[in-house]
């Protein structure tokens, strides 16, 4: 009698399970490539759109501080590293002619203590803040604010409104304004590329030279592999270009940005 039922069992052949992890192993080989190429541009791309954004921001805040520079005070250092300007707080005109019976006039032609603003200033002076009339150079001792002694330059005093100043100390201002203006300030800004990076330093301090600060400051971005600032001063009464040029590196991938800046010279 015959037995009946058996079950067979089927399989694969261990050539057939070479060929299978060959054929499996060069399609994936295939799609790895395929696969690659794609996200390494989006990697690139990433990083390229990041130093782009970095770029772009270093240089609004540098354009920021530059918009608000008092006249005639941007300079840069020889090297075209650094770039220095005294920043403005607030501005307004000084009073030159009584209004009938009354009113502080800012007197020339000797020492005064204080006078009245026409109009109201935004913020209230502060004591420590300075007073500016008709900077004209950033060098020099004459309408300079830079200048160790200057005669353009004196400290706000107690006592101070938005509508009234008050001088630390009795001080004669060399030049009359044109247009009567005057200007409030803090203190000088400084941008400088150190050891890969641009970095603010915020109130260095009045001084006759460029400075070139090497520690302190507040770092603005890094990866900086270049920088060249440059000024062209125009005229008093045109304005001045400030031209910025950033480059940020990383990995291997290298941008450059070149900003133009006007900068009102009207004392």
């Amino acid at each position: 009698m015959k037995l009946s039922g058996i079950n067979k069992q089927c399989g694969f052949t261990l050539v057939e399970l070479i060929v299978v992890i060959l054929v499996i192993g060069i399609l994936a080989a295939l799609g790895g490539k395929l696969i690659v190429a794609p996200v390494k541009g989006y990697t690139d791309l990433a990083r390229r759109t990041r130093l782009v954004d970095q770029a772009e921001m270093a240089l609004r805040r540098m354009q920021r501080d530059i918009r608000h520079a008092l006249p005639n005070s941007i300079r840069v250092d020889g090297s075209g590293q650094y770039l220095e300007l005294i920043n403005t707080l607030d501005g307004g005109r000084y009073r030159a002619y009584p209004d009938g019976a009354s009113g502080d006039v800012l007197d020339f032609a000797s020492s005064d203590t204080e006078f009245d603003v026409l109009g109201n200033l935004t913020r209230v002076p502060q004591d420590g803040d300075s007073i500016v009339i008709y900077n004209v150079t950033s060098s020099g001792s004459v309408a300079n604010a830079y200048a160790l002694t200057p005669d353009n330059r004196t400290l706000v005093g107690t006592g101070s409104t938005n509508s009234h100043l008050v001088m630390a100390t009795g001080f004669q201002f060399a030049h009359r304004s044109p247009y009567q203006r005057f200007f409030l300030t803090d203190g000088p800004v400084t941008y400088g590329c150190v050891s890969g990076s641009l970095v603010r330093y915020d109130g260095y301090g009045f001084s006759a030279t460029q400075p070139t600060p090497t520690s302190g400051g507040a770092q603005v971005t890094s990866g900086v592999t270049g920088c060249t600032f440059s000024y062209d001063p125009g005229a008093s009464q045109r304005a001045g270009l400030v031209t910025l040029e950033l480059t940020l590196s990383e990995e291997g991938e290298t941008i450059t940005l070149l900003h133009q800046i006007h900068v009102v010279n009207v004392p």
